[in-house]
């Protein structure tokens, strides 16, 4: 008799748990269906882009390219604006720009190798005492050898990982107590298209722009489901091939469509998306349907439209 109650009792909590879980799937579901509606208006609709003019940017690589017309752009916004670069010289021209833009905020400069971890934890403490807490961080330096793999020495690819992944595990780990202490935040991580499509001579640059996605995307997680959730909260940025000086040798297949970019239009959209809150900024922004759609097909087909595209680098060697 009491096996039979013992019995009843587990296929009752098997029926509870189904409904339970069932339930639960449909809520779900409603919630999705719900997201992409919101998503779908959102796409014929300006974001509202919030005020950064009270926030204390700080930005590493602001030496020439993108960083340095990101450093204009918040500073024309306003924002006190923090420049870190390890060549001093380029980046005081950096900062004597910037404070020459009408209505710029404050613009600082500090001479910091983001790959050294210790310099990195002083500097923090240094621009804690001197100028404030951080609020947003801007991950930007970058470096990329492009020439075949078996070409890429052992020192170039640790170079590779130290300054395009490990100076923003440090500069994460240096910054983000500052945004605690505040409890609001945003931080901004380069990556680039090279993160999402692998291609040829540039192995490690591409190895270091998936890493940093995935970097990301897990503090994102950390973030989303700890006690900052929405207070703290951070944007990738996929930029194509930018004029830096990085892509020596672009090949480039429909120049008109998808040419290079110029670094003072990533640095405008990098600036829009960090305002308007988008945590994935792909430039240009149909880059990210065609990846995702990409994604869902059979490699083949995919491979096939990957080379009607075209585009890619040549070895510099």
């Amino acid at each position: 008799m009491e096996n039979d109650n013992t019995s009843d009792n587990a296929v009752a909590k098997r029926i509870f748990n189904i409904v339970q879980h069932t339930l639960e799937f449909l809520i779900v579901l409603i919630r999705i269906i719900l997201e992409l509606c919101f998503a779908l208006v959102q796409l014929f609709m300006p974001r509202k882009l919030k005020d950064v003019s009270n926030e204390i940017v700080l930005i590493t690589g602001t030496g020439h390219g993108i960083g340095r017309e990101l450093a204009l752009h918040y500073a024309a916004l306003g924002s006190t604006v923090i420049c870190i670069d390890i060549n001093e010289k380029n980046n005081d021209e950096t900062v004597k720009k910037a404070k020459r833009l009408k209505n710029a905020g404050s613009v600082y400069s500090y001479t910091c190798d983001v790959t050294d971890r210790n310099a990195v934890l002083k500097l923090a403490d240094r621009i804690k005492d001197e100028i404030g807490l951080v609020s947003v961080l801007v991950n930007n330096v970058g470096i990329m050898p492009t020439h075949p793999f078996e070409q890429q020495t052992a020192d170039e690819i640790r170079q590779v990982f130290e300054i395009n992944v490990f100076s923003q595990f440090w500069t994460l780990q240096a910054f983000l107590p500052h945004m605690k202490q505040q409890n609001r935040g945003h931080i901004i991580a380069m990556s680039s298209i090279a993160g999402l499509v692998g291609n040829a001579n540039v192995v490690p640059y591409c190895a270091s722009k998936f890493a940093v996605r995935g970097l990301m995307e897990a503090l994102h997680e950390e973030m989303r489901t700890g006690p900052y959730n929405e207070h703290i909260t951070g944007s990738i940025i996929y930029p194509y091939m930018t004029n830096t000086g990085l892509c020596k040798k672009p090949i480039i297949k429909f120049p008109s469509i998808l040419g290079l970019l110029d670094p003072k239009v990533v640095a405008k959209h990098i600036v829009e998306g960090h305002r308007a809150n988008i945590t994935e900024i792909t430039i240009p922004s149909s880059l990210f349907y065609i990846n995702n759609w990409c994604r869902i097909l059979p490699i083949k087909c995919a491979l096939l439209l990957k080379d009607f595209i075209g585009g890619g680098l040549g070895s510099d060697l």
